[in-house]
């Protein structure tokens, strides 16, 4: 077997200074130029893997630390909540027995007061004739004691004067008819008072109070979505108790979480637009509802927080034809002769909303009317029924860029909703300085929609909404 050749080992460098002592696991660097050993790089490699995987479950770590954080947040809010629902609870109770109590003390005390007046009407009424009958009587007592008097000191007297002392007595009791004595009633014809109490009213009270009063752990219905809405929010609620039948609704609202809850909506709809809010503010609202054939509502549900970020919709002010509300977000057309388009303040409808118009009162229609989108304002016209502009007109139909569709929309009338919605399909290469732009327009009335698509020769981010009527009468909400 032949030997391997010798190799001789390169030459170090000496030091400059004394090497201190080796104390750590790997070994120590080779200056430059020698050869790292095959060991020493796996052991280096191994080491990044190791510390690779020591960052990522540090970082996994935190990561779970976080969620439990949050989930320990979340039980302290829950726990919160039982204990101050559980603790309004007893406060409303507790109200509302005493009031209980104190209301039915006062109830019977007022009944015990008013049979107690009957019993002194019907005793001072019926001793009445008996006290007139003892006077009576008492008279003629003292009558017959006169005369029994009298008579015995007739017939005691002189002689000489017994005749006519005797006379005398005899012709007086005989005007005062000693056989006539008056009636006294007997005791089966006088009153005999007497309280009758129904002791089913005790059994009756009992098991009212036993069933007056329920604690519900959750409430039969809870607030399901807020979409946020220009200048509003529309609120959707959802029965969560599968044996509650509700009857009716009750939402309410307000600004914040100190002002008190006012009511916004009682019906049997399942979602309602809150309309007037301001942007950037947050509102609580709570829902409940009253159940089939009952009077009283249910439990509130628990207070969510709900917030628009939507400016709302305004129309132009100063147009002559048109007034409009203190928000601007309802549209009159007035008896000016003057005729126009009414544009919205600014260009806030955007794709992928939903603008909505709401007929409050109507007028005389015109062919000529619109309720629409544009791309621009554009002044001089008299309806939007013209270029860049997409309508419908109060009889129903539709136009687009001018020109009228085959479809149709049934009319409008008082309480009428036109809906817009679109979406951007895109054509071609869209920039700031044009091209081709195509949206996916929906407009609905009365239970019918018409969609088709609108080419446009620019990108449009955002688009005006308006209105234009050629008679006075007609009133529109937009949101």
């Amino acid at each position: 077997m032949s030997r391997p050749a010798d190799v001789t080992p390169p030459v170090r460098a000496p030091l400059p200074f004394p090497a201190p002592p080796f104390r750590g696991r790997s070994p120590p660097v080779p200056p430059a130029g020698a050869a790292v050993p095959m060991e020493a790089a796996g052991e280096a490699e191994a080491r990044l893997l190791l510390l690779q995987e020591a960052r990522e479950s540090i970082e996994a770590a935190r990561s779970y630390r976080r969620e439990l954080q949050q989930r320990l947040r979340g039980l302290h809010q829950a726990r919160q909540q039982i204990k101050e629902s559980a603790t309004l609870t007893r406060d409303v109770l507790e109200q509302h027995f005493n009031d209980l109590k104190g209301t039915l003390k006062k109830l019977l005390d007022e009944r015990l007061l008013s049979l107690l007046q009957e019993v002194d009407v019907i005793e001072q009424e019926s001793i009445k004739p008996l006290d007139e009958c003892q006077k009576l009587i008492e008279h003629g007592v003292s009558t017959a004691d006169d005369l029994l008097r009298e008579g015995e000191s007739a017939v005691d007297g002189d002689v000489g004067q017994e005749n006519e002392k005797l006379c005398n007595f005899t012709k007086k009791a005989l005007h005062i008819q000693l056989d006539s004595l008056p009636e006294v009633p007997s005791l089966v014809d006088v009153p005999c008072l007497s309280a009758q109490l129904d002791d089913c009213l005790l059994t009756i009270l009992k098991n009212q109070i036993f069933r007056h009063g329920t604690v519900a752990s959750r409430p039969p219905v809870q607030l399901e979505e807020f979409v946020e809405k220009p200048g509003g929010i529309l609120v959707r609620w959802c029965k969560v108790d599968e044996d509650f039948t509700p009857q009716d609704y009750r939402l309410q609202s307000r600004k914040g979480t100190a002002s008190p809850f006012e009511d916004v909506y009682v019906g049997s709809e399942t979602e309602f637009m809150v309309l007037h809010l301001d942007p950037h503010v947050d509102y609580q609202f709570r829902v409940c509802a009253r159940g089939d054939g009952r009077q009283e509502w249910s439990p509130w549900s628990v207070p969510q927080l709900g917030r628009t970020t939507l400016v709302p919709h305004e129309w132009t002010a100063g147009l002559e034809g048109y007034s409009l509300s203190s928000r601007r977000n309802i549209a009159l057309r007035n008896d000016s002769q003057s005729c126009g388009v009414l544009y919205s303040k600014a260009p806030t409808y955007f794709c992928g909303q939903t603008l909505t118009f709401r007929i409050e009162t109507v007028g005389q229609p015109d062919r000529r009317d619109s309720l629409g989108v544009c791309v621009e304002q554009q002044n001089g016209f008299d309806s939007l029924q013209r270029d860049k502009a997409v309508c419908i007109s109060t009889n129903g139909a539709v136009f687009v860029n001018g020109k009228e569709m085959t479809n149709q929309l049934p009319a409008v009338t008082s309480g009428s909703t036109v809906t817009f919605d679109m979406e951007v399909v895109q054509l071609g290469p869209c920039s700031n300085e044009g091209g081709n732009f195509k949206l996916r327009v929906t407009i609905s009335s009365n239970n019918r929609e018409v969609v088709f698509d609108w080419v446009l020769d620019q990108c449009c981010g955002s688009l005006y909404f308006g209105c234009s009527f050629s008679y006075p009468g007609w009133k529109v909400l937009v949101f």
